[in-house]
């Protein structure tokens, strides 16, 4: 593919990396020369200096012959005027990386078809959903999610003093928009009948949209996983913010640590139900006077890596159980494994993740591999030559050992039933035994 990127900055500069490797043709556009110099040396692109949002930049950067253009400099109004400038000279794709969350939660406008972009992306944001994730999913095997973020699917063992074991799913009665797609037992993976009775030492892959996904989960764990947990997070920094709110609910107790008291009193306003403290976690006398030691989880998100990798490595050695990080550069994650942290999670790296997933035009996408390798995900897009077309679900002759568990139409996902009918352009979340690309391929692909 041909392939524009404007800014080469963390996320710039990182996306140019990979996507060369990949073979893509790439140039690069940035108005700092020293910049595209250090990425000359580095990797076989094109520069160019100059400024994203001038049309006569783009066209001489060959936005108009392009398959696709990245707007991800550091300005979230340049990005949003590259990207549909990009569109309106003749690009196929624009893809604008924003931070701010105005431009992104669509509460005011939708900037994304307003603008006519194909594709807004928020990296700060998806990584605080992430980590939302894992701190309200202790003991998960596997955390994935899918068409961003909407669906969710995890993999973990049903808690033996939960309420579903001993019990049919029949019985159970899952929420809508949930589905149990598969339990390992005794090593041996398998996707369950309504009549299939859960057991104790059972590891399950659960599947269910983001609304109601929490509450089926809570049914396969114990009381005591659900017990209010005590988070500190270090940092007032904007993904601090969305994670505090994606944390709003009473089984968290927050504590946000912000050292500029100007910030720190912004903060306070802003999210009334986290405590926040205007001091620095990293002095002992605070950690000690704090009670931090006594915290579940402890997050550091700060701008500085190095700042980040003392934080966590002091409340690791004070015994907080789970530590989380949040690392600008990616080069760093190898530090914090040796000082014991339990997760890193680079923003930049969750941008590249999400632009791939929207140049990926292929039929059919390998996803994710859980239950130790057992169980594969794929994404699979149904061909109008395909015999399936016009057949409700449970005609789709699928092998025992394979189920859909996800429908996206157009913008709108979910779980499906036995009855949802496909349609041309659809595309499915299968899950199902290791290597049955080629069954799918026949199945969806009509080849």
């Amino acid at each position: 593919m041909d392939i524009v990127i404007c800014g080469c900055g963390e996320v710039g500069g990182h996306a140019a990396e990979v996507l060369a490797q990949q073979g893509h043709n790439i140039t690069v556009i940035d108005q700092k020369a020293l910049r595209l110099r250090k990425i000359e040396d580095t990797l076989d692109v094109r520069t160019l200096t100059g400024n994203c949002a001038d049309a006569s930049v783009l066209i001489e950067a060959g936005a108009s012959r392009a398959d696709l253009l990245l707007a991800a400099t550091s300005s979230d109004e340049v990005n949003l005027l590259s990207a549909t400038i990009a569109k309106g000279v003749g690009v196929e794709k624009s893809i604008a990386r924003v931070h701010h969350r105005a431009y992104f939660d669509q509460r005011g406008i939708d900037y994304m078809h307003h603008l006519g972009i194909d594709q807004v992306i928020c990296p700060e944001y998806s990584a605080a959903l992430e980590i939302a994730r894992t701190l309200r999913n202790p003991g998960a095997l596997a955390i994935e999610n899918f068409a961003q973020g909407r669906i969710e699917m995890q993999e973990f063992p049903v808690d033996p003093a939960s309420k579903a074991v001993g019990k049919s799913l029949i019985d159970l009665a899952l929420p809508s928009g949930s589905r149990l797609a598969a339990i390992t037992r005794s090593g041996q993976a398998f996707i369950p009948k309504a009549t299939t009775i859960i057991e104790p030492e059972d590891t399950i892959i659960l599947v269910g949209n983001s609304q109601v996904f929490q509450d089926t989960r809570k049914i396969f764990r114990s009381r005591k996983e659900l017990s209010r947990k005590k988070i500190v997070i270090m940092g007032g920094v904007s993904m601090a913010v969305w994670l505090c709110r994606n944390l709003l609910d009473r089984n968290f107790s927050v504590r946000l640590f912000e050292s500029d008291r100007a910030r720190a009193e912004e903060l306070a306003q802003k999210l009334d139900w986290v405590t926040v403290i205007q001091a620095d976690p990293t002095e002992i006398p605070v950690f000690e006077e704090e009670h931090l030691a006594d915290a579940d989880s402890f997050v550091s998100m700060v701008d500085d890596d190095e700042h980040n990798i003392l934080g966590c490595a002091l409340a690791k050695s004070r015994g907080i159980p789970e530590v989380i990080a949040v690392v600008q550069r990616s080069n760093y994650i190898h530090l914090f494994e040796h000082v014991g942290i339990n997760r890193a999670f680079s923003p930049r790296q969750t941008a590249v993740k999400e632009i791939l997933n929207v140049i990926d035009t292929s039929p059919l996408k390998w996803m994710a591999s859980l239950a130790e390798g057992i169980i594969d995900v794929y994404r699979v897009l149904v061909s109008e030559t395909s015999e399936v077309v016009g057949s409700p679900l449970k005609d789709v002759p699928l092998a025992p050992n394979w189920v859909v568990v996800a429908l996206q139409r157009e913008d709108k996902v979910r779980v499906p039933s036995a009855m949802d009918v496909l349609e041309s352009g659809d595309t499915v979340l299968v899950v199902g035994k290791h290597g049955m690309e080629k069954g799918l391929k026949k199945i969806f692909s009509g080849s």
